[in-house]
């Protein structure tokens, strides 16, 4: 963790980072809107040609690269629904169980309580389920709009918390169960940690830019 070159690309990304941050609160929110379409397109440009410059760097036929790598992707497919099942039962009884209104209304008393401004507290509903999936992220940040407006603070917060998040379970689910590891070891809690730290900072963005 504080190996030199570790350090170095962490501070380095968390440079450019604060710096893009920076930039973007100095502009307009049409200049906003239109650098954050350059920027996602521009990214996923570079990334195609990425990947097809590393296949001709290295010699590698990329159709049929695909071809075989679609093949296995139906057998993945097959090995992992016993996980995915057992998953997505998980997610329909907290969500029918009603744990999660708990848990927001917990939170909302504990705000109240310390005199915290509590308007985060309806758009954590996405960030509480992204990490079960991402389906169901998508439609209680729908949820959260329709009921608070998507000009809302907590709707453009549950818009920021789909994109700074990832769905861990899945992943634990896909990924592990496609190849029959059942020894995580330290897997989900550093990948809960990581969910912690881009709630904490889709938060922060969210006052930042819509306070």
């Amino acid at each position: 963790m504080f190996a030199p070159a570790i350090l170095l690309w962490v501070l380095g990304l968390s440079a450019v980072i604060g710096t893009l941050v920076l930039y973007l609160t100095s502009l307009s929110t049409d200049g906003l809107q239109s650098f954050s379409g350059i920027l996602s397109n521009g990214l996923l440009l570079f990334i195609f040609f990425i990947i097809v410059l590393g296949a001709v760097y290295k010699k590698i036929d990329v159709f049929d690269a695909f071809v075989d790598g679609a093949k296995g992707g139906f057998d993945t497919a097959i090995r992992i629904i016993p996980y995915l099942v057992g998953m997505l039962i998980a997610i329909s009884l907290l969500r029918t169980s009603g744990t999660f209104d708990v848990v927001i209304n917990g939170m909302k008393q504990v705000c109240l309580f310390f005199g915290v401004d509590s308007r985060f507290i309806d758009g954590i509903p996405t960030a509480l389920i992204r990490p079960l999936s991402g389906g169901g992220a998508r439609g209680m940040m729908i949820d959260t709009m329709t009921t608070h407006g998507p000009d809302s603070f907590a709707g453009r917060l549950s818009g920021i918390l789909q994109g700074s998040s990832d769905t861990t379970f899945y992943v634990i689910a896909v990924y592990f169960g496609a190849v029959n590891i059942k020894d995580t070891r330290y897997a989900i809690g550093a990948m809960l940690l990581a969910d912690l730290v881009g709630v904490i900072t889709a938060i922060s963005l969210a006052y930042l830019f819509f306070g």
